[in-house]
């Protein structure tokens, strides 16, 4: 088994969303020799769905979940506050009808069940049924929006075109030619989302915080050991809701590529911005060119900006403040040219976060080895995508059956295996550049 120290998460300490949590509980840390009957590692949207499914299922069971990190923290966190229901562009191409009901199915169903989290629980998280707006700018990103179009028309899936000034009347711009406004998308403040669903645990889940994780080692019964700086967690299942980081644990090695994405946001408009501003609150507008840049208002009056992407082979420490700055600078651009009439509203913060993706866009899900269970590698729709298989990751672990578990089990596999360094990083960083100079005009 892996003897080796992992890498460990490194976030910037510049994540808007996080910042606007108030009255945070005190983390409760890992101390001591501690057994479970299962463990789960990652405090995202997977591992709080797998912690709060075992627990459920199993009332009797203890269940310790455990982060390297506060909730909310992480990548679960730093989002753009969409959660999803349409398959992601890649697989809305896949050729079998069947596999894209079966992921839209999936991603309905986590939806509703988030819904339903955020009402038992009164988790205060800006949650709305907004829909989604998929923006283009300019010849090539209309050229994207019919392709979606005919997309849609074969999916069967509702749809409407919003031209011109409609648009403008949403969003305050006039940067935009025309969109295609989808009704199943919600919106939220991710951060808050993640705290609360953490708040709100079964009481047989005792959830550790700023625990992280360092190696991991099979025990002479089958189970595994955890190894904090400052405790053990013994256990005889274990379950990884770890992303890009499972890599770290010796599982996926060389199947996942750790991709960073950016975002901006300004402080919250006043009346008179508002007014100037001339659109609605609460909305969200992705663009049709992938590569391009995603835009939302809240429903506090924050001006988001979104577009960026790096290669981060050692997450957080392939950053530095000189390279958030280059990119706060390309989301002012971004933000000028949608925004002129907002100049001199200001970024008060600009963040990133790491996840997975993977060469053949294919996500993992299922038992790695012997009494340790994975999902990972969301290719970027983590929020609906990281409820449903941490819930239906507890029920492969606990022997459980269904129709969904059939489901998700039909639309995963492996991740493909990437070629060496120094040749991985050379293409992936190739790729990312062609894709930005490619969507210049859709920036």
């Amino acid at each position: 088994m892996n003897n080796k120290s992992v890498n460990l998460p490194l976030d910037d300490s510049t994540c808007g969303w996080y910042s606007a949590l108030n009255d945070l509980p005190a983390a409760k840390r890992l101390q001591g020799m501690q057994r479970a009957d299962f463990a789960v590692i990652g405090a995202g949207f997977a591992g709080l769905a797998a912690a709060r499914r075992l627990a459920e299922q199993l009332p009797q069971a203890r269940i310790i979940l455990v982060d390297a990190q506060r909730v909310g923290y992480g990548a679960s966190g730093r989002n753009s506050g969409f959660v999803i229901d349409l398959p992601h562009k890649f697989a809305l191409e896949h050729p079998d009808p069947a596999h894209k009901q079966r992921l839209l199915s999936l991603n309905r169903s986590a939806i509703s069940q988030l819904q339903g989290l955020v009402t038992k629980h009164g988790i205060d998280c800006q949650w709305s049924h907004a829909g989604k707006y998929q923006g283009a700018v300019g010849p090539r990103g209309q050229a994207h929006l019919e392709h979606f179009a005919k997309l849609m028309d074969e999916l069967g899936e509702p749809f409407k075109w919003v031209n011109g000034e409609a648009l403008a009347d949403v969003i305050g711009s006039q940067h935009y030619s025309q969109a295609i406004y989808t009704p199943g998308c919600y919106l939220m403040q991710p951060a808050a989302l993640v705290n609360g669903l953490g708040c709100s645990l079964p009481e047989n889940v005792e959830l550790l915080e700023e625990s992280p994780i360092q190696r991991l080692e099979r025990d002479s019964n089958g189970g595994w050991i955890l190894h904090g700086s400052k405790g053990q967690i013994t256990t005889p299942k274990l379950l990884l809701g770890t992303s890009i980081f499972t890599q770290e644990f010796g599982f996926l090695r060389n199947r996942l590529l750790p991709v960073m994405t950016f975002a901006s946001w300004t402080r919250p408009l006043s009346d008179a911005e508002l007014a100037r501003f001339g659109g609605q609150l609460d909305w969200g507008l992705t663009p049709a060119d992938h590569a391009g840049t995603t835009v939302r208002m809240t429903q506090d009056r924050r001006l988001i900006i979104r577009n960026t992407y790096k290669h981060v082979p050692k997450y957080g420490r392939s950053t530095s403040d000189a390279m958030r700055e280059g990119v706060r600078n390309d989301h002012r651009k971004a933000f000028l040219a949608r925004y002129p009439q907002l100049a001199d509203v200001p970024f008060t913060h600009t963040w990133g976060g790491v996840y997975a993706i993977s060469r053949n866009f294919t996500n993992f899900f299922g038992e790695l080895q012997d009494n340790v269970y994975a999902s990972a590698c969301d290719n970027g729709v983590g929020a609906a995508w990281g409820t449903i298989s941490g819930t239906l990751l507890a029920d492969l672990a606990i022997g459980a059956d269904s129709n969904q578990l059939r489901d998700i089990q039909a639309v995963t596999g492996m991740p493909s295996l990437n070629p060496p360094e120094p040749f991985l990083g050379i293409g992936v960083r190739s790729r990312i550049r062609l894709a930005a100079w490619n969507s210049r005009s859709e920036l």
